[in-house]
């Protein structure tokens, strides 16, 4: 791998120009800003590195970008998958440079993607063009999934009607950030799925002067009862009933994976990466660790109601929202814990909440740690970062594999401080190109692999 290295080494300057482009260009799905905008750059900044790739519409969502590059080795298809859109910016205050700007402080990048997801979306099309470059060929088939609606849900049905354009014998993603203790890539080798909900629940015709507090019931405590029906706060269960029926036990293979991750894992320096002083519900140590990765959450987005402004009004709301998601680890099936969900609002009296889904990403599944591309993942981490990586059983990230059968891993090499998703995104530049050579090598040990 020495010559594609090289490549990337001496092209820095131009891969960093391009990524600073690819970042500058705003692309918000949840609202809608620069995606047709950003999806066009992508196009251009591939064609002018000699990748073939064209734009698909989407029903309902942005386009996609997909790029099929032969192989003359005639081997394996690998499938890549990134996104080109990005997290809300909001709070915007918070951030130290704007998020469209992006910075280089102390060699660390800042712009909102420069994690999640642009720096994979990079690196795959930086790895493919250093292969041409240099050899004049890239080591399998390779096709590229670029989409612009990561966890809104429009890509599932595009990917229903082009299952058989995206037939592949693996697919890897290289998204979010390395592991906590290690600082070596994180590799995934499942997904767990996501039901993302909102709570409406609306009693009265306008906002009343609170002084009517003993006659005018309050949509705020009738929701807060209801939410506490839902998770047991002293241990964080589910309480929904079923929930938990079709949860996929942990296998002995990955057991003992998580096993050696425990050795490894610092969970004091985890916590201070976090910025938090305790783990949720009081755990630690091996259960800390086993829920993160296999244990189904019910989390809380977002709440809005009444006055949140400067200073007091004293007013009781009329109206409630509250914004929830559920992680479902292999099998939960989001439709099928949605049917439990609606049920159990019915059971305990909540027929006046109106449930709105926004999003029902299925399919959370499980790769085993033999399959060659989970092999190949694995030996590239050891061969860029220095270092046996560390593999978990599951992740929350996948959707391909609900119309297109194949064993999946995903592999995060950012900062474990990339602070995806919160202000001051960030990815150091030496990363960048790592993750780059780490794509490359992927790509490569697959190859071999697979023949």
């Amino acid at each position: 791998m020495r010559d594609v290295y090289q490549y990337v080494d001496d092209h820095r300057d131009e891969i960093l120009g391009d990524f600073f482009t690819f970042l500058r260009q705003p692309s918000i799905s949840a609202q809608k800003i620069g995606l047709e905008e950003c999806c066009d750059l992508l196009l251009r900044l591939m064609a002018e590195d000699g990748l073939p790739a064209r734009k698909m519409p989407v029903q309902g969502g942005p386009p996609i970008v997909f790029s099929d590059i032969a192989s003359r080795n005639a081997g394996k298809t690998l499938l890549c998958y990134a996104h080109y859109d990005v997290q809300p910016v909001e709070p915007l205050d918070l951030w130290v440079s704007p998020p469209f700007e992006p910075t280089i402080r102390d060699g660390v990048i800042y712009a909102r993607g420069a994690t999640d997801n642009k720096s994979g979306a990079l690196a795959f099309w930086k790895a493919a063009q250093a292969f041409l470059a240099v050899r004049g060929d890239v080591p399998c088939h390779l096709k590229f999934v670029i989409e612009g609606e990561e966890e809104m849900g429009s890509f599932l049905p595009w990917v229903e009607q082009n299952a058989a354009m995206l037939a592949c014998d693996a697919s890897t993603c290289l998204d979010g950030p390395a592991d906590h203790s290690t600082k070596l890539p994180a590799i995934k080798l499942g997904i767990k799925a996501i039901l993302y909900v909102e709570l409406r629940l609306r009693m009265n015709e306008k906002d009343v002067w609170s002084g009517y507090a003993g006659w005018v019931p309050s949509p705020v405590w009738r929701m807060h009862k209801l939410l506490g029906t839902i998770l047991d706060p002293d241990t964080g269960r589910i309480l929904i009933d079923g929930w938990y029926d079709d949860l996929l036990p942990i296998e002995p293979e990955d057991e003992e994976l998580l096993r050696r991750q425990f050795e490894r894992f610092d969970a004091a320096e985890a916590r201070r990466e976090l910025g938090i002083t305790q783990f949720a519900w009081g755990l630690d140590g091996w259960e800390a660790v086993k829920r993160r990765h296999y244990g189904p959450t019910a989390n809380i987005c977002g709440i809005l109601a009444g006055y949140t402004g400067e200073g007091g009004k004293t007013i009781i709301p009329n109206e409630i929202r509250v914004k929830m998601d559920f992680r479902c680890p292999p099998n939960l099936e989001p439709a099928r814990q949605l049917e439990k969900l609606r049920a159990h609002l019915h059971r305990h009296g909540f027929d006046d909440v109106e449930l709105t889904v926004h999003t029902a990403r299925a399919n959370p599944y499980k790769t085993s740690p033999r399959e060659p591309i989970a092999q190949a993942v694995i030996r590239a981490a050891e061969q860029v970062f220095g270092g046996m990586p560390t593999v978990y059983g599951v992740s929350t990230n996948g959707l391909i594999k609900v119309h297109v059968p194949h064993p999946a891993v995903l592999a995060g090499f950012a900062d474990p401080d990339c602070r995806l998703h919160a202000p001051n995104e960030n990815m150091s530049v030496e990363r960048l190109f790592k993750g780059i050579k780490f794509a490359a090598t992927i790509m490569e040990e697959y190859a071999r692999g697979s023949r």
